[in-house]
């Protein structure tokens, strides 16, 4: 859109807060914001001399514009959030955090269960979280279970149920880790009693727990169950122990979100400490993609909100380093210049510090991980003298049971690690019993038909994992599809390690204890492993197939109702005719019967 066009239109755009959207000429949302007066920040685009190239580049693919007014500059504030967190615009500040964040689940029925889920359902239950680590959570429930005793089966413990005596306490009850509510030895209400103590524990919030136990325990004394006041006092010493290892800054501190923004280079890091109740209960930090030079006023005040929205925070502070646009007015913001305050804010910034340095580590580590695996691929090119460095390697081998279920697989390494994405099996269509030969033939020409049909790219190296005649078979299949030369292959003699090429008397064995030698073993147990595992599927399937399947009058479905009855073909065919058509009706049983009638008297 040129600032004449845009002139055109300038007049129907409103003067009121709200929003802007721009989309390209394909009608793709490209970039969104929000103003005190959208007219004025519109024109702001096409009126003044763009310094910066991404900024222009936006404004050249401007096709069209909308807009929505809202009431006041929040609610523009939080629908530009909105909708930034749902479509992602390539213009727009970008947390790069595609993570699924496990909650805790307190389900929505009698006597809720509590576990760990990545899934929010609605179904009434209540989820608290997210939670930054999976491993946090598990801790945090195991925690939980030291002290607070909730069942952990899934019985449908619904009123009904228990008064009609279904169901019988388990071990958990006789370790004192559930109160037996299946046999109604706790109430619904007691029940409720443990799952607000719960509550409380997760949010961090100790103290009230800590005085429910502390009364109990009183309570037990007093009427002489000193066994259970016992128990109690373990519980007491053990959340005491737990809230003197968290990271406790000040009671007095109570809940708070602290947040603070480090740049490294082009890119910016922001760390989120969620505090609650003065003790740090998590720690996130997150990379932000920015398009258009934003300021770090608008990163960080970007990522606040986006924060505090994926992890459903209800504090009422914000803790940040500097000034940030943050209309929402029941909020308080706080720029500590001293004080516990200033002592987080400054842990926030070491958080960041370390995430980045981490970040730098892992690149360094990576890069010298390829560089071995690349001196690994050039001693492989090197040994055997090939005409480019096997960044692909690709190897094939059979397996077939008797002559029965004829399977190839195929691996693929790319750079010297396996890309399973890109194995392939093969189930062998045209070969008759035992002929490995051929089954090699049909498979490399299947293999490459269909990477030239669909112009991929071929490997550097092909391994035949048999030797001689399955490399010339392969070869063949080479020959037919008009591809030789395209990579190089050679023959791997089962066991004894000697790489064959074609037409060479001699074989090569590469130097013992090499990482070439090495990486051509490891490729081909992968083939093994891979081809092995796809055997046994098919050959468990084929075995139910000729004794269920293969009975005229007997299709799959009956035959899987039978299995799922009797378990295996022997107990079926020691059953009797009525038996059998309890299941599947006396006609076919009558057909079952017969057929393993006939079948004994021929092995008699």
């Amino acid at each position: 859109m040129t600032a004449a066009e845009f002139q055109q239109l300038a007049p129907g755009i409103p003067l009121q807060p709200g929003i802007y959207k721009y989309y390209d000429s394909s009608n793709s949302l490209i970039y969104v914001g929000k103003a005190k007066s959208i007219r004025k920040r519109v024109s702001s685009y096409f009126n003044k001399n763009l310094n910066s190239y991404k900024t222009h580049e936006l404004v050249r693919r401007i096709h069209h514009i909308e807009f929505t007014i809202v009431n006041s500059e929040q609610d523009a504030f939080l629908l530009e959030n909105s909708l930034i967190k749902e479509f992602q615009p390539i213009f727009n500040i970008n947390l790069k955090d595609d993570k699924t964040y496990p909650f805790i689940v307190i389900k929505n029925e009698p006597f809720p269960r509590v576990f760990l889920t990545r899934k929010k359902i609605p179904d009434g239950s209540e989820y608290l979280g997210p939670y930054t680590s999976v491993k946090k959570v598990r801790e945090l429930i195991e925690f939980t279970r030291q002290t607070i005793p909730l069942r952990n089966c899934s019985l449908n413990l619904t009123e009904k149920n228990i008064r009609e005596k279904k169901f019988k306490v388990c071990l958990e009850y006789h370790l004192g880790n559930c109160k037996g509510p299946c046999e109604a030895h706790q109430t619904e209400e007691g029940y409720r009693e443990n799952i607000e103590q719960l509550k409380n524990l997760l949010r961090g919030n100790l103290t009230p727990v800590l005085k429910h136990f502390r009364d109990e325990m009183k309570r037990f004394a007093a009427d002489m169950r000193f066994e259970r006041a016992e128990i109690t006092r373990k519980k007491v010493e053990f959340l005491e122990n737990y809230q003197a290892r968290s990271v406790v800054v000040s009671t007095r501190t109570g809940d708070m979100d602290v947040f603070s923004l480090v740049k490294d280079k082009e890119v910016a890091f922001v760390n989120f400490l969620m505090v609650r109740n003065g003790a740090i209960v998590q720690t996130h930090t997150t990379k932000v993609e920015t398009h258009l030079d934003e300021s770090p006023t608008e990163i960080l005040s970007f990522s606040v909100a986006q924060l505090r929205d994926t992890f459903n925070s209800e504090a009422t502070e914000v803790v940040v380093p500097f000034e940030i646009e943050y209309p929402q007015t029941e909020l308080t913001i706080t720029i500590p210049k001293a004080g516990d305050k200033k002592k987080l804010l400054e842990l926030s910034e070491k958080n960041a510090d370390y995430f980045i340095e981490e970040i730098k580590n892992k690149a360094r580590l990576q890069l010298s991980r390829n560089t071995d695996k690349i001196k690994i691929l050039e001693q492989l090119q090197a040994n055997l003298q090939l005409p480019s460095l096997p960044l692909h390697i690709e190897c094939f081998d059979n397996s077939n049971f008797q002559g029965s279920y004829p399977v190839s697989a195929m691996v693929c390494f790319k750079n010297g690690e396996p890309s399973k994405k890109d194995y392939r099996h093969f189930n062998v269509k045209t070969v008759e019993g035992i002929n490995d030969f051929a089954s090699m033939k049909e498979a490399v020409y299947r293999r490459y038909k269909r990477l030239r049909d669909e112009e991929q790219a071929f490997p550097q190296l092909v391994i035949i994992d048999g030797g001689k005649g399955q490399l010339g078979a392969a070869l063949d299949a080479i020959r037919e599809l008009g591809l030789l030369g395209q990579s190089t292959f050679v023959g791997l003699a089962k066991n004894e390690e000697e790489i064959f090429f074609a037409g060479d008397q001699e074989s090569l064995k590469l130097p013992y204890n090499s990482e070439s030698l090495k990486l051509v073993r490891r490729i081909r147990d992968e083939v093994h492993r891979f081809g092995i595992t796809f055997h046994r599927q098919k050959r468990s399937k084929g075995t139910f197939k000729n004794e269920l399947e293969d009975i005229s009058g007997i299709g799959k479905a009956t035959a899987d109702m039978l299995l799922k009855e009797f378990r295996s073909v022997k107990n079926i065919r020691e059953k009797t005719e009525e038996e059998i058509a309890a299941v599947i009706g006396k006609a076919k049983a009558g057909i079952v019967q017969k057929y393993f009638s006939g079948n004994d008297g021929n092995d008699g």
